[in-house]
């Protein structure tokens, strides 16, 4: 796991841990030296732990390695002996986030928020310091934002015109493509800078697309008289597994955080080889002078490195192992222990909930299908979520490793 919290500020020189996979910090002016301006120091000059905020919508219940960016580097913080400030946006999830989004989001109910909620915290449980006392404030957001009235909030509107929201990236291109823009919608980055007032943040974390709503925090904070305005430091949007588009679950190319430990292992050590040193950079402590020159070295360390992470080593471990069982780069005696089936006499194009009636991981087609419905079915280790995927050939199969739940597998043949 990664190693516990120290217990008083850091006023080291040494900033590597805060410029590792860092995009941008602002606003910084590194020759100055004032810590309004220079985050360096302000780091050194602290004769406080700081207050670093990072602010989590649960608009969902489940969290991928992207996600785990912004919260590693707050755990980053905390090693540094500052206090972890993390926002549970029980309010603003009713909203979501507009940013990036071509349409307006489904506003959820309260107990679709306290579930994802409580699923968050869950899954971050392995990468923040729970235990050390003064380290981590866990706030949420209706704390201070279902209290407004109507005085306040006309207040936070008088902050900012439709000009400055439209320049929001996501607002200017679905106003230039006539698609609606609802005026709560314009609330969110507004109560999103209300929580750096009211939780008083020096430094706000986020990905490169919450630059608007952070800077927003910052001015909010000079309007209502703070003695600071806080820093933002951006981190980047993690490219998924596919090595093309960012993480994403409705994408399919994501590693999720609370997979078990043999499915984060198998994916990960198919990481692309354009992606490997990011992945280590971003998800990874390790020294990047240090890694493996054998690029299959390389996926097979970080894959262990990061199931450690979530999982503990002997976990990682043993889902090495495991995942040397179930491919073919494992020893003989390894793939031995795989049953095989023959899909020669499979007709194709076939789907895939035909192939595991067939082959008997299932006892009809029909089972099948329901198994992929739930998510129980992975083909090489990734998850199958269309049930009505189809393969051409015996071509597009053979060889691969067909799995239903944890224990039952076929390794299919031509």
């Amino acid at each position: 796991m990664i190693t516990s919290a120290t217990s008083t500020p850091s006023n080291s020189p040494d900033l590597s841990w805060l410029d590792r996979g860092t995009d941008d910090i602002f606003p910084n002016q590194p020759d100055s030296d004032s810590p309004r301006d220079n985050i360096a120091q302000l780091l050194a000059q602290a004769d406080r732990p700081l207050r670093v905020k990072l602010g989590v919508d649960p608009t969902g219940s489940d969290l991928h390695l992207g996600h785990s960016i912004p919260v590693r580097k707050l755990r980053a913080f905390q090693d540094a002996g500052h206090t972890a400030v993390l926002i549970i946006g029980d309010f603003t999830a009713r909203i979501g986030d507009p940013t990036g989004k071509s349409e307006v989001r489904k506003q959820l109910t309260d107990e679709q928020v306290k579930h994802n909620a409580q699923t968050y915290l869950d899954q971050v449980r392995p990468i923040l310091d729970f235990d050390t006392p003064g380290r981590l404030e866990i706030r949420y957001n209706s704390e201070w934002l279902s209290g407004l009235d109507l005085s306040k909030t006309l207040e936070l509107l008088s902050t900012m015109t439709v000009g400055q929201m439209l320049a929001k990236e996501g607002f200017s291109l679905r106003y230039e493509q006539n698609s609606p823009i609802f005026l709560h919608e314009f609330f969110y980055p507004l109560m999103q800078g209300y929580d750096s007032v009211a939780v008083d943040a020096d430094i706000e974390l986020g990905g490169t697309d919450q630059k608007f709503n952070i800077a927003v925090g910052r001015d909010l904070q000079r309007h209502f008289g703070a003695a600071k305005t806080q820093f933002g430091l951006l981190l980047p949007i993690l490219i998924g597994t596919d090595g093309v588009q960012k993480m994403s679950k409705s994408l399919n190319n994501y590693v999720g955080l609370s997979e078990d430990a043999l499915s984060m292992y198998s994916k990960l050590e198919k990481t692309p080889d354009s992606l490997v040193a990011q992945y280590f950079e971003l998800l990874t402590d390790r020294p990047l002078a240090t890694l493996p020159e054998n690029p299959r070295e390389a996926q097979k360390l970080l894959a262990l490195d990061v199931v450690t992470q979530y999982h503990g080593e002997a976990a990682a471990l043993q889902a090495q192992k495991d995942a040397a069982t179930l491919t073919s780069g494992g020893s003989s005696e390894a793939a031995e222990a795989v049953p095989e089936f023959s899909i020669a006499a499979i007709e194709f194009p076939a789907k895939l909930f035909y192939v595991l009636g067939a082959s008997g991981l299932c006892k009809t087609g029909g089972e099948g299908r329901r198994q992929i419905q739930g998510g129980a079915v992975r083909l090489d280790g990734d998850r199958v979520e269309d049930v009505n995927v189809t393969f051409e050939s015996a071509a597009d199969l053979a060889g691969r490793v067909l799995q239903v739940g944890k224990k039952r597998f076929v390794r299919l043949v031509d």
